[in-house]
This record gives C-alpha cells, sequence and structure tokens, in this order.
C-alpha cells in the first residue's frame, strides 16, 4: 500500500497519536545510578568533568541515596576510592573496606534499595591495573581469586548484586562457585561480559582515581573493532553463571547492544559511560543542544537498541523529567 492511500503522518500529527503508537518507552525501573563514595566525613566533591555527580563519604552517600530511592530509581552501583592502595588491592576485599561499610550504611538506612557493586580491583591498586602484577603483566588466574574473595565481602556486607568489570578470564566462574560455597547462591551476578577498552572513560577514571600507572588496560578489555568476539565473551559469562549481561560503552556500542541482545537469553544492561555523559553536559552547558531532549534521544536508543537495564549518571535527571 502506498501513497496516497497510506499516510505515515497521520499517526504523528500531534503528542497524543505519537504516543499511543510508541514502540519505545524509558521508564524510572530501567535506570541503575553510579556512585563514588571516598573516605571521611561530610565529603560532597563535585567532580570536574562530570558536571552534577560527585564524591561522597558514607554519611553523605546515604543522603544522596535516600533521594535516589525518593525518585523511585530501584538501583544502584557503587564505586570505592580506599584509604590506601597497595600492589594487590587489599582494600578492595577488606571486611572493613570503603565499600563494604558503605553497603551496610545503605542498607541500614534504605534497606529497599538494589545495591549493586563494583568488583574490580583498578581503585584499589597502586599501579591502577585490574589483577596482581607479574612480570610487567595482569596475572590473569591469581587476580581471580582476590576478586572471588571481594565479591563474598561485599555479600556479606548486604550486597544485593555484584559486578565484575575487570575482565579476566574466567571470573564469573570463579565469583559464582565462591558465592555459592559462602551461603549466597541468591547473590546475582551482572557481568561486564562486553568492556571495550574505550577512550570514553576518562572522566570516570579521574572519578575514581583508577588510571593505570603505566601501559594501558588493552591486554584484558576487548578490543573496540570487534563484534563476533563481544558474542563468544558474552556466552561464556553465561556458561559460567552469569544472570545479567553487560555493554559497555553503550552509545559507541549501540551495534553490539543489539547483537548480544538477539543472541544471549539474559536480560542486557548497557553501560552509559562517563565520557558519553560529559559530552553531552559540556554541549548542553554551551547552548550548542537542548540537554532534556538529546538525553532523552540517547537513553532511548540505547533501550531501541535492546538493552533491558541502562546505567546512566542521567538517571536522576531523567526520573525527575519522566513524572
Amino acid at each position: 500500500m502506498f501513497f496516497p492511500i497510506y499516510r505515515p503522518r497521520r499517526l504523528r500529527r500531534n503528542e497524543s497519536l505519537r504516543r499511543m503508537i510508541r514502540e519505545t518507552h524509558l521508564r524510572k525501573d530501567d535506570f541503575i545510578f553510579p556512585m563514588f563514595v571516598v573516605p571521611g566525613k561530610r565529603v560532597k566533591e563535585p567532580i570536574p568533568s562530570m558536571p552534577g555527580i560527585f564524591r561522597f563519604s558514607i554519611d553523605e552517600l546515604v543522603k544522596e541515596v535516600k533521594e535516589v530511592y525518593s525518585l523511585d530509581i530501584p538501583a544502584i552501583i557503587l564505586f570505592g576510592i580506599p584509604e590506601k592502595k597497595d600492589e594487590v588491592g587489599s582494600e578492595a576485599y577488606a571486611k572493613d573496606g570503603i565499600i563494604q561499610r558503605a553497603i551496610a550504611a545503605i542498607k541500614d538506612a534504605v534497606p529497599e534499595m538494589i545495591v549493586i557493586t563494583d568488583v574490580c580491583l583498578c581503585e584499589y591498586t597502586s599501579h591502577g591495573h585490574c589483577g596482581i602484577i607479574k612480570n610487567g603483566e595482569v596475572d590473569n588466574d591469581a587476580t581471580l581469586k582476590l576478586l572471588a574473595k571481594e565479591a563474598v565481602t561485599h555479600a556479606e556486607a548486604g550486597a544485593d548484586m555484584v559486578a565484575p568489570s575487570d575482565m579476566m578470564d574466567g571470573r564469573v566462574k570463579a565469583i559464582r562457585d565462591a558465592l555459592d560455597k559462602a551461603g549466597f547462591s541468591h547473590i546475582p551476578i551482572m557481568s561486564y561480559a562486553v568492556k571495550y577498552a574505550s577512550a570514553f572513560y576518562g572522566p570516570f577514571r579521574d572519578a575514581a582515581e583508577s588510571a593505570p600507572q603505566f601501559g594501558d588496560r588493552r591486554s584484558y578489555q576487548m578490543d573496540p573493532p570487534n563484534a563476533r568476539e563481544a558474542i563468544r565473551e558474552a556466552n561464556l559469562d553465561v556458561a559460567e553463571g552469569a544472570d545479567i549481561i553487560m555493554v559497555k560503552p553503550a552509545l559507541p556500542y549501540l551495534d553490539i547492544v543489539y547483537r548480544v541482545k538477539e543472541a544471549v537469553n539474559r536480560p542486557i544492561a548497557a553501560y552509559n559511560v562517563s565520557g558519553e555523559y560529559a559530552m553531552l553536559k559540556a554541549a548542553a552547558a554551551n547552548g550548542w543542544l537542548d540537554e532534556k531532549r538529546v538525553v532523552l534521544e540517547a537513553l532511548v536508543s540505547i533501550k531501541r537498541a535492546g538493552a533491558d537495564l541502562i546505567l546512566t549518571y542521567f538517571a536522576k535527571d531523567v526520573a525527575k523529567w519522566l513524572d
């Protein structure tokens, strides 16, 4: 059926019609809000490259989590900056570490909030890499034991879900086995299964003080030109016990989100990362773009590509816009 019998514009004439046939919807339940926690008290430190995002001490973090929960955002993901760093990232798996204490404080104050924790060593190591260094390289198998230990301490503190982001081979199985052995078989794993070695992480590395002190992470994070490899990585993590599969970054990898969604029978998360956030914030601050419209358009594109969940620093703003 062709023009003039069929006229697609008939269903675009006004907002009510457009809403009625809209194919993709953003909901508050789609969002996970990333948060940074630091030592100290009464700390609410702005992150210059991420306007509107802060590093919080635990007391201030709890206040912020209460606000996030009041906006009906169901989940947060925590990233910690420890008091001290060392070669083996020992603060990552200390029972009284910054994340472990933050989890307990949040669950005491806002028990209904879903608390997800990043499981990695990069914020905690003096060299900034995601694992143990041997002979100048990250030792995959030695790192697995520490990641598993870290995940268990998070579960013991009250975390609702753990999210390994290190990209070590076999880490999902190591964490699943450790959680099950420790009595936490009910704790799900959201795996950063498809994490590219991206330049879009720059502002995050400033926020989390996690930039590598030598080299880079291309020996363990994925090569950006590769697409089929993403399916292999996702399938491996599903086989090892991952409950949710993540693609990171989101906007430069919408094709990957789509491919993974088609290939994997698990919920799909996509991380709208710090560089994506910073670009839109900078353009809006200069008056070059309408912030609300471009943010909603960007996040809808992530949902349209196939993401069930979106980790985004825009979560609070969008929750207010959706009211």
